[in-house]
């Protein structure tokens, strides 16, 4: 066989990687003498995942952050199955919720401060025991007391979603368009974890057993946050108190009317969803409730290949505008209009997601990421329960159930008005900021 052709060197210009090319002889394939040129790939996703460690700490990652929505379901169907109260069952989920606003940001400003394998670990096993706990006290039909305790313990699961995204930062720092596209991406896993989760549980609690949907998931983010805590090597470095800023993040410029948008936003998911099931009333609910995570879904994948992102004020006024469409699916009273008026509502959904929590990553101090973006979830739960029963309320005593996406409407064009007033994103002259990807 013919030796290789040399290749002249400069140091001043990187050289293309070479590949053998395979001919076939009698004798079977063979390298040929020539070389063909490999180019990288022009896919941002693919050159996100082409850094060692990437795959990984998402495969663990995307395990782990199913669950999160699969436990709400679970726990309502378990509960109302055993003691026949769909109100107790809200309550105890709203006490998890409530619960969960308090503990996630202290269980996030331990993982910046003594990292996220060493404070994740033991957090998720005893949230994973709070669910167990609370998996037992249904099962033996427990004193109602109990759930809540049981469940409050689940609090203490961390912010995986927080966590996947403070490594992206610390892995594309100074890269903004691939940091870009890595918000993007884990904007889309939280729209298909949120899309299959709720599926995947109902699904298991009817086909198994009732309880089957909270111990299947609590193995799934124990075994998630497992294999996510393993990858060391892309991992952000802890930042002990001594080298981070002090005092509340709430406090910290601009951070305080961006949790309000957040709020606001959190606000038109709830009502959203629960417009949805009160509308629609029946099996149906749950499928074509998940087309507006389909259409997050997409348009968060598509809007991450753009590698820039565009102001919040522009998402927020997208978001305001296509929420008017599931109410006018609605009043038409076909459930294929409604269906189509939610696929398009939540194209907007990502964008506006990615670029807030963009804003969330540049206006936290160095150190304080996960707590930054723990505060910005808890923002939006904290919306999702407001939202949730506003339009619960308005189902309830409006002329008819099509009266409730107005909440969803309205929450956006309040997240919208926040937004403008309060020129949240802008920077102090108005013009264009060094270095911004124009969030």
């Amino acid at each position: 066989m013919p030796s290789r052709p040399s290749t002249p060197s400069s140091p001043s210009m990187p050289q293309p990687r070479l590949a053998p090319s395979l001919t076939l002889t009698p004798a079977g394939p063979a390298l040929a003498p020539r070389y063909r040129e490999t180019r990288p790939s022009t896919n941002p996703y693919l050159r996100l995942f082409a850094l060692p460690g990437t795959r990984a700490f998402t495969l663990g990652n995307l395990l782990a952050r199913l669950p999160m929505g699969m436990f709400s379901v679970s726990t309502v169907i378990m509960i109302a199955g055993a003691y026949g109260s769909y109100a107790l069952a809200g309550a105890v989920t709203a006490t998890g919720l409530a619960a969960t606003a308090l503990v996630a940001p202290r269980t996030a400003r331990l993982v910046d401060r003594y990292g996220q394998a060493r404070v994740a670990v033991p957090a998720t096993a005893l949230a994973v025991l709070g669910s167990l706990a609370l998996l037992l006290c249904v099962h033996y039909e427990a004193p109602a007391w109990s759930l809540f305790v049981a469940y409050a313990a689940t609090a203490t699961t961390p912010n995986t979603g927080g966590m996947s995204r403070a490594r992206w930062a610390h892995l594309h720092r100074g890269d903004p368009a691939s940091l870009h596209t890595a918000n993007a991406f884990e904007q889309a896993a939280d729209e298909l974890c949120f899309m299959l989760g709720p599926v995947l549980a109902a699904f298991l609690c009817a086909a198994l057993f009732p309880e089957a949907g909270t111990l299947i998931g609590a193995v799934l983010l124990l075994t998630g946050v497992l294999v996510f805590a393993a990858q060391r090597a892309t991992e952000p470095p802890p930042a002990p108190r001594a080298t981070t800023a002090a005092g509340s993040l709430v406090r910290a410029t601009g951070m305080t009317p961006l949790l309000g948008v957040f709020l606001a936003t959190g606000a038109v998911f709830g009502a959203l969803e629960v417009a949805t099931l009160a509308h629609v009333d029946g099996p149906l609910a749950g499928p074509i409730l998940a087309l507006q995570a389909a259409g997050s879904c997409a348009a968060g994948l598509v809007y991450g290949r753009t590698g820039r992102s565009v102001r919040l004020r522009s998402c927020l006024a997208a978001m305001a505008c296509l929420m008017t469409l599931p109410f006018l699916g609605a009043s038409s009273g076909s459930l294929l209009a409604l269906a189509a008026g939610l696929l398009v509502a939540g194209m907007a959904t990502a964008p506006t997601m990615v670029t807030g929590m963009s804003l969330v990553q540049r206006l936290t101090p160095p150190g304080r990421l996960n707590e930054g973006m723990t505060l910005a979830v808890t923002a939006l739960l904290g919306g999702i329960a407001v939202g949730s029963a506003t339009a619960g309320w308005t189902a309830d005593h409006a002329p008819t159930t099509t009266y409730a996406f107005l909440a969803s409407t309205a929450s956006a064009a309040l997240a919208l008005v926040l937004c403008t007033a309060t020129r949240v994103g802008a920077p102090p002259d108005g013009g264009p900021r060094a270095g911004s990807t124009g969030a």
